[in-house]
């Protein structure tokens, strides 16, 4: 498995094994003071359940057939890859006219696209966050929407309002402008908690509720979000609650020398002013390959796979990383393996196969599972990268 770097350059310092030592003693009160209680203990080492042995790529490809075949679905596997490879190549031939470089940013996007999911982008002012976010609703004819977070938003303003009528005396609904298919809240973090607890309900349960009125969400409903670090200034941190249900997080650097050559070059030609060409793809065409990539065949040693890693940040797992405990105060939620196995389905189905790989599983694991820890005071003290915990569960849990 090929391994990304890590922003820090602060590894994970060496600690006492799991369970012994002052670290438990630091992350219980850690938990105590943050109303978290004792975390609750998962199981480890001998006690953990063992892994099989992943079958080879053709019998993987066999039982994809087989359970198509179950499924009575009305086109084969193979069938799926091929339309799904035409529909991203649109998608990536349109990235390419608006977007230079981020090749990691197009794969995270267009995963969050195909997943069904929300996708949080964070980095300093320049990088093209709002540019990359609407280039993907451009590549969908669907319907979007722009909110520019700030401190005096209010929540009727996302998700709607009721008026009254004068005319007739009656009250009538106004939908917000989160009633679209693609939404862009840039600058996330500019706006208030209140503000931006108004759109848990609408992110996890794809519907809002105003005056009392269930309205639900269009189909497909996708969030792109974009913060500055919590370092500039005017900025207010997420909730753990509303971190959780963004799909990925996907940290934006700055690009290569000529990379950034090239930008000036098509700013000087006016590329980025032509019409693009390439025709969008429909919102059928999106909830198709949302319904491809979820019968992309996941092998139940990948799935056990996937829980170990999980567990593995909880400080449990088949091999626990030592000293995790002084470092992690929280790990990923069932719903952080969720989004790994979804997530791997994408990409699988994007790379032309009818079967995840453990690659699959770790290609992008920074950004789905880097918000979903939350780190002790020890960790922030020392700069312990998140990324550099995730890298360390990788190598700990044995791939299949």
């Amino acid at each position: 498995m090929s391994t990304e770097p890590v922003p820090t350059a602060h590894a994970v310092p060496e600690q006492p094994a799991h369970g012994t030592g002052p670290a438990d003693d630091t992350v219980a009160l850690a938990a105590r003071q943050v109303g978290y209680g004792q975390a609750p203990s998962a199981p480890s080492g001998p006690a953990y359940p063992t892994t099989g042995t992943l079958p080879t790529s053709s019998e993987l490809r066999r039982e994809a057939q087989r359970t198509a075949r179950i499924d009575a679905r009305p086109t084969s596997p193979e069938e799926d890859v091929a339309r799904a490879g035409e529909l991203v190549g649109r998608v990536t031939k349109i990235f390419s006219q608006r977007v230079v470089g981020q090749h990691q940013l197009r794969v995270s996007l267009l995963s969050t696209l195909i997943a069904g999911g929300h996708i949080l982008l964070e980095s300093v002012p320049g990088l093209a966050k709002t540019t990359a976010a609407q280039t993907l609703a451009s590549a969908v004819s669907g319907s979007f929407r722009r909110i520019q977070c700030t401190p005096d938003l209010m929540p009727n303003d996302i998700v709607g309002t009721q008026v009254l009528n004068y005319a007739t005396g009656e009250m009538t609904t106004q939908l917000g402008p989160v009633h679209a298919n693609i939404v862009l809240l840039d600058e996330i973090n500019r706006s208030s908690a209140k503000t931006q607890s108004a759109m848990l309900e609408a992110m996890q349960e794809r519907q809002t509720s105003i005056g009392g009125v269930v309205y639900p969400l269009p189909h497909p409903f996708i969030v792109l979000a974009t913060q500055n670090p919590i370092e500039e200034e005017g900025t207010y941190v997420l909730p753990e609650a509303q971190m959780d249900r963004f799909l990925m997080k996907e940290i934006l650097s700055y690009p290569r020398p000529q990379e950034e050559a090239d930008v000036l070059d098509r700013v000087c030609r006016r590329s980025f002013d032509k019409p693009v060409t390439t025709p969008p793809i429909t919102t059928e065409d999106v909830e198709w390959l949302q319904g491809a990539a979820e019968r992309v065949y996941v092998d139940p040693v990948i799935k056990q796979y996937i829980v170990a890693l999980v567990n593995t940040t909880r400080g449990g797992g088949p091999r626990p990383v030592p000293g995790i405990e002084r470092h992690v105060r929280v790990g990923a939620s069932p719903r952080g393996g969720i989004a790994l196995m979804k997530v791997a389905q994408t990409i699988a189905l994007q790379a032309g196969r009818t079967y995840v790989t453990p690659d699959d599983v770790g290609l992008l694991r920074h950004s789905v599972l880097r918000h979903r820890l939350v780190l002790t005071y020890d960790a922030l003290a020392d700069a312990v990268a998140p990324e550099a915990i995730i890298d360390a569960v990788f190598a700990a849990v044995p791939t299949p």
